[in-house]
């Protein structure tokens, strides 16, 4: 029942999070779908290394990943599908809770928490590069071995 609990359940979330998401930026078919699964396995990621910066970085790479094959296997721009299968992994509740402390006169509390929210969303943005810029060489490389 745990396992449930820690892990199926808040990808499943993510997972009806992404799909709700895919309304807004007016995705349809089979692109819901994929942004569905990205989101689910960021969050996984996400998860499975302890929510740390660290994991905010690999969980953002690894949707990056998933976002440029899928693209390539349906035949759409990854920018959509990675987007909005970022958007569980936005720190919007750390900025949040920093703001209060701040508000409240807590200048320790503050700092902690703003820091660590930079941090996840500087990993965030590493990470995206990061995994862009890997599979652009490695799909470069592959259509030169190609010709």
């Amino acid at each position: 029942m745990t396992i449930i609990n820690e892990y199926l359940l808040p990808c499943f979330y993510s997972f009806m999070a992404c799909i709700s998401f895919t309304l807004v930026f007016n995705i349809h078919g089979r692109e819901q779908l994929v942004c569905g699964i990205g989101g689910a396995i960021g969050w996984l990621v996400y998860i499975l290394l302890d929510e740390t910066i660290f994991a905010a970085f690999a969980a953002a790479a690894a949707i990056g990943a998933f976002s440029e094959i899928m693209a390539r296997v349906i035949r759409c721009p990854a920018t959509g599908n990675l987007l909005v299968a970022l958007l569980p992994l936005v720190p919007g509740g750390g900025i949040y809770y920093a703001m209060s402390y701040c508000v409240d006169g807590q200048i320790q509390l503050f700092l902690q928490t703003m820091l660590h929210t930079l941090g996840v969303a500087a990993a965030l943005a590493a990470g995206v590069m990061v995994s862009f810029s890997v599979s652009r060489t490695v799909f470069a490389a592959r259509q030169a071995v190609k010709k």
